[in-house]
């Protein structure tokens, strides 16, 4: 009797779940998104999921996806943090050009600008936390597992243009930013335009990258304003945490 109590429990509790995600997902944008980007048999599959409100400001420029195709592979306003509020403020302008190598995660309340000439790559398992912001003027690449934390953001451009007072040199607005693979990027952290940073790179909350770290090896945390090395030999463990977050995150 108690063996059935408990499968009749597991039945229901996963009715609930599923129940409960299915009115998550916001499947006017999630269907309409989909079939307006991709082709009928990308589209038919879903493969991007649409979580709470969301304004398409614009959406004129190409979807990407590499690889195998999922459904819900991509999700915009996805909830895998600890926070569970939307404050509604999701808002996507994709007027270049955008490609996912493979599953990825946006957070609540994200922010996402990919201008006309702009090109951004988002790496498999890549993710921006809630209230995070993408703007992409030239170029963007996001690593495989390069993961940035809620508050952040990352912007190819300093918007304005900048001058040499004296000599009147007019200098460059826009500057690549290329993520290395496997980066834990913390909350609040500002990624600005020529920023590269190598494989297995921890960025301590509250840090400015604005310059090339290449040099400074991989498996190193660096912290600051602007950032600098604190500490090298030191990483997540990746290999440790894979079958969980892939397990929590994939849909």
């Amino acid at each position: 009797m108690i063996s059935l109590f408990k499968i009749i429990y597991r039945k229901l509790s996963g009715f609930y779940h599923g129940l409960k995600f299915y009115y998550t997902i916001n499947w006017t944008k999630t269907v309409y998104f989909n079939f307006k980007k991709f082709p009928f048999r990308i589209a038919k599959k879903l493969p991007v999921f649409f979580y709470g409100k969301v304004k398409f400001t614009s959406i004129i420029g190409k979807v990407e996806i590499e690889g195998n195709i999922n459904r819900g592979m991509i999700g915009f306003g996805q909830p895998y943090e600890m926070n569970t509020i939307h404050k509604g403020i999701g808002e996507i302008v994709i007027e270049g050009k955008i490609v996912f190598k493979g599953n990825a995660q946006f957070g609540k309340d994200y922010f996402i600008f990919i201008g006309e000439n702009g090109y951004c790559e988002i790496g498999k398992m890549a993710s921006l936390g809630t209230n995070g912001k993408l703007i992409c003027i030239e170029k963007i690449l996001l690593g495989n597992y390069a993961r940035l934390g809620s508050e952040s953001q990352i912007i190819d451009t300093n918007f304005h243009q900048m001058i040499d007072t004296v000599t009147k040199e007019r200098f460059k607005m826009t500057a690549p930013i290329i993520i290395g693979n496997y980066n834990y990027i913390g909350n609040r952290v500002s990624i600005m335009q020529n920023t590269i940073t190598p494989n297995y790179c921890t960025v301590a909350s509250n840090s400015l990258c604005n310059k090339k770290y290449l040099n400074l090896g991989e498996n190193i945390l660096i912290a600051g304003f602007p950032a600098k090395l604190i500490k090298s030999n030191i990483s997540r463990d990746w290999e440790g945490e894979r079958e969980i977050l892939e397990k929590s995150l994939i849909v």
